[in-house]
């Protein structure tokens, strides 16, 4: 359903009126300077995800224990996971009372903590308390960062700046895989893995400092009757004409949200059925996200390689360099079209593709398990299907995901929605990156792919149904299409009788 409100301020038909206030991209240097600052979070999410996978070579070298114990090796991996569930738990509701900027920098200094933990951990069990203390870090950042860079940015170019984070923590990824081949190959320094795991405090220091010249979330600030200060980070971004605009839409939003009068709670979501709609959307998008098997390449790429028959080492390390530069790469490719073509098509095209390429791989293992051959034509088409896996993966469901749960909650709801959102994020890759293996040994991989494919198309037909267009909407105009879905059309409600009514047939929303 889309909704066309051509006199609501910041409305994309309110933009087709007065085309010279649309802001490109690159049209706001204050404002993409705040983006990439908030988006250093996301650089710290990928490179914690990624650079764990060349270090715990390393740590089982220097503890025996870890080496003998499968367990212990998937703990310290898994560990990071936990503590950015508990994190993103905790970030919505830290986001809604104290703010986004002092989120940001409470993530900061608990991932800082952490490095310095796991660089100095003398046995594997602090270096494992290092590492949910860097989860946790992740989990307030996962949350954090998408919100306040939605919250500060003009509606026609959202997507394309909150996708920046995405293509941050994709960079963190490719990142962490170089900083990975540099200790290996050129830097072999006594305690490598201490030094991959410690200098990602670097990213987390060099954030707390720029945040502390950064301004909180205009939105937040306006909703907590700090208004003057909302208007000062406003007119750092809008023109005179169009500022006027922007804050009679913050004033429209703050008299609805007083108009509720309701204390938010975590089980408020699920009785209000327009809330409902809205998490089943977001949180399902980020589950799918998950499930359709991105961390399944990017956990496992090289064993994915060998398990084609190329047995190499240094081909399959080669080849998790090429698949994450290829998932930095596409994430760019997302930024431009998910303004230009809408979160929608770009999410249903991108899982088209997904399928397609999930397919292949599932075809080349079942061909090369008949063949009984090692590498060969079926070990070449796996690595095919893993490239253009990753080459229609990264432009839609990497950024879009994220990009959804920044604006479809309302503002009353926006933190602790989207901390349920990333936590469900959050479980849906501990599941996939705890199972991929072993339903592999227990199925094979070529019908491992084949599951996974299976619930790539069970994704199109939830966005086909689930999930609204988003494009070029103010956060007004969304609240309204969840009205619109939860208790029918509601435009012609407009006298107080009619407020009144809606009032009512909200609270018996509320409570059913």
């Amino acid at each position: 359903m889309t909704l066309t409100i051509p006199n609501a301020p910041g409305s994309s038909g309110y933009l087709d009126m007065f085309p010279e206030r649309r802001m490109s991209y690159f049209g706001n240097s204050y404002i993409l300077g705040l983006t990439v600052t908030a988006g250093i979070g996301g650089l710290l999410f990928g490179y914690d995800t990624g650079v764990i996978s060349g270090a715990l070579l390393y740590i089982k070298d220097d503890f025996e224990v870890v080496k003998q114990s499968s367990f212990l090796q998937e703990t310290i991996v898994s560990m990071a996971l936990v503590g950015a569930m508990i994190g993103a738990a905790a970030g919505g509701w830290i986001n809604d009372y104290y703010g986004r900027k002092k989120a940001t920098l409470f993530a900061d200094v608990v991932f800082a903590a952490g490095a310095i933990v796991m660089a100095a951990a003398p046995d594997p069990y602090v270096l494992i308390s290092g590492r949910l203390l860097v989860g946790l870090g992740v989990g307030v950042a996962s949350v954090t960062a998408p919100v306040y860079i939605a919250e500060a940015s003009p509606s026609e170019v959202r997507g394309g700046l909150v996708s920046t984070n995405v293509l941050m923590i994709t960079g963190g990824q490719f990142l962490s895989y170089l900083v990975n081949s540099a200790f290996t190959q050129f830097w072999q320094v006594p305690g490598t893995w201490r030094w991959m795991l410690g200098v990602s405090g670097v990213p987390a220091v060099i954030q707390f400092v720029l945040m502390l010249f950064m301004p909180e979330s205009p939105r937040w600030l306006f909703m907590k009757n700090r208004k003057a200060e909302a208007i000062q980070v406003l007119a750092r971004t809008y023109d005179i004409s169009r500022l006027e605009d922007e804050i009679d839409h913050l004033s429209a939003a703050e008299e609805e949200e007083k108009q509720r009068k309701r204390t938010v709670g975590y089980l408020d979501v699920f009785r209000s059925k327009e809330l409902r709609l809205a998490f089943l959307a977001g949180a399902g998008l980020q589950a799918f996200q998950q499930f359709t098997g991105i961390n399944t390449v990017m956990y496992y790429s090289p064993t994915i390689v060998q398990m084609a028959g190329f047995h190499s080492n240094q081909l399959a390390l080669f080849l998790s360099l090429i698949v994450a530069a290829m998932n930095a790469a596409g994430t760019v490719v997302g930024i431009y079209f998910i303004d230009h073509c809408g979160r929608k098509k770009l999410a249903l095209s991108s899982l088209f593709g997904v399928i397609i390429s999930l397919l292949i791989l599932s075809v080349s293992f079942f061909k090369q398990s008949d063949a009984s051959s090692d590498g060969g034509l079926y070990g070449w088409l796996a690595v095919l299907g893993l490239a253009l896996y990753i080459a229609f993966f990264a432009p839609g469901m990497g950024p879009v995901p994220w990009t959804v749960n920044s604006e479809i909650y309302p503002q009353q709801y926006r933190g602790i929605c989207g901390g349920m959102s990333a936590t469900v994020n959050w479980i849906s890759n501990l599941i996939v990156a705890q199972t991929f293996l072993t339903i592999a040994e227990a199925a094979g991989t070529g019908m491992t792919f084949l599951i996974l494919a299976g619930i790539a198309f069970l994704a199109v037909i939830f966005v086909i149904v689930f999930v609204p267009e988003t494009q070029g909407l103010t956060f007004s105009e969304v609240e309204q299409i969840w009205k619109e879905r939860a208790y029918g059309d509601i435009s012609g409600w407009g006298s107080s009788s009619d407020s009144n009514n809606m009032e009512g047939l909200l609270e018996q929303g509320s409570q059913s």
